[in-house]
């Protein structure tokens, strides 16, 4: 790579990561060029080299959010926890970064104002949607989760469940206690799905997936 080239790939980074901070603070609609640019250090010029448009940033700022946590998602997957354990592991580590990655979390906020967009952006519920189902299946095939257990409603059910918990927690306490309150939320969960048999697994699968600090 020649050092133009180099230039014109951290220009873009820092095109990014200055967008992500003005989406994660005022949302798509509130954000202008201007701010981007600003927070980002660069020239409109800049800017308009790497994106055509606001939009344009702001689907950047998406998959630049959905390479991070498909990245940590397949290092999860890849681990030797059991199926059920890693859907804990992959809310914890997701509610993690929500609490520190600039880029993550306003990639999050970004896909929640999809109406915004001309575009979909249901790909990254759709692959979470995807994995969770995989998971069930995998968890129940274990006798991690109940014999009969629809993969398809379950995951449904806590794809959106983790989408609400994240949202409200950031209007009360700017995520401060998300990982509690995911925790909290598979404490409730949990119990539902698991068999009565292996029930005295739960707090070691929550432990080990949200450790008390």
């Amino acid at each position: 790579m020649t050092v133009k080239q180099e230039r014109a790939v951290l220009t873009r980074e820092k095109i990014i990561a200055g967008a992500a901070d003005v989406f994660y603070r005022q949302g798509f609609g509130g954000a202008t060029l201007s701010d981007i640019t600003a927070a980002a250090g660069v020239t409109k010029g800049a800017l308009y080299f790497h994106f055509q448009s606001k939009e344009h940033v702001a689907l950047a700022v998406i998959g630049a959010e959905h390479e991070i946590a498909t990245a940590a998602a397949t290092a999860i997957l890849g681990s030797t926890s059991g199926p059920l354990e890693s859907m804990l592991r992959l809310c914890s580590d997701l509610a993690g970064r929500l609490t520190t990655d600039p880029i993550v979390r306003a990639g999050i906020r970004l896909t929640t104002e999809t109406s915004t967009f001309d575009r979909s952006m249901a790909r990254p519920y759709e692959d979470w949607l995807a994995t969770f189902e995989a998971l069930t299946r995998a968890a129940t095939e274990a006798g991690e989760v109940r014999a009969g257990t629809d993969a398809e409603k379950l995951a449904h059910f806590i794809i959106p469940a983790f989408t609400g918990v994240q949202m409200v927690s950031d209007v009360f306490t700017e995520r401060a206690d998300l990982r509690r309150r995911v925790r909290e939320m598979w404490e409730i969960l949990l119990p539902a799905i698991v068999p009565s048999e292996n029930q005295n697994s739960i707090e070691r699968m929550l432990e080990a997936a949200f450790p008390i600090r």
